[in-house]
């Protein structure tokens, strides 16, 4: 389970260096092998997923109907543009230039951990999403989260 955020540098070869709070149950959970794709709901955005999660994503995914036009669109945002990684000896794993160009991830990025994925940021980009999430909370609120206890 990952969680937390963490503001990062990419270097100048745009690699990102995992957090060493991670390192190791990255490792453990997936032997370092990471898959790198597009947000599938946020332009500014990139996932990282563990190879396991991310084999149970590729497949809900891939299941779908390609007829359907929205299921495709989907298909080629996660499923086509996604990346293999591993981290090197020293915890940094590449961004693709073509992923880090269409999402605007330039020197800072935030890593945010969502439990079974990572999602990973254009620091400014996530802070004016941030702003506009908390203006529209309560109209946005579904009926699942007017019953949370927070």
């Amino acid at each position: 389970m990952y969680f937390g955020e963490t503001a990062i540098n990419l270097d100048a070869k745009g690699r990102l260096a995992i957090p060493m709070r991670y390192r190791k149950a990255i490792q453990e959970q997936c032997n370092g092998r990471l898959v790198l794709t597009y947000s599938a709901f946020d332009s500014g955005a990139l996932y990282l997923y563990p190879e396991q999660e991310w084999e149970r994503v590729r497949d809900e995914v891939t299941g779908l109907s390609t007829f359907n036009p929205g299921h495709r669109s989907l298909q080629r945002k996660l499923v086509g543009s996604a990346s293999a990684v591993e981290p090197d000896g020293n915890g940094r794993i590449q961004l693709p230039q073509t992923l880090r160009q269409v999402t605007g991830l330039e020197k800072r990025i935030v890593l945010l951990g969502m439990g079974s994925r990572f999602e990973i940021w254009n620091e400014t980009m996530l802070n004016q999403k941030r702003i506009e999430e908390e203006r529209s909370l309560d109209e946005a609120a579904s009926e699942e989260m007017t019953h949370l206890v927070l």
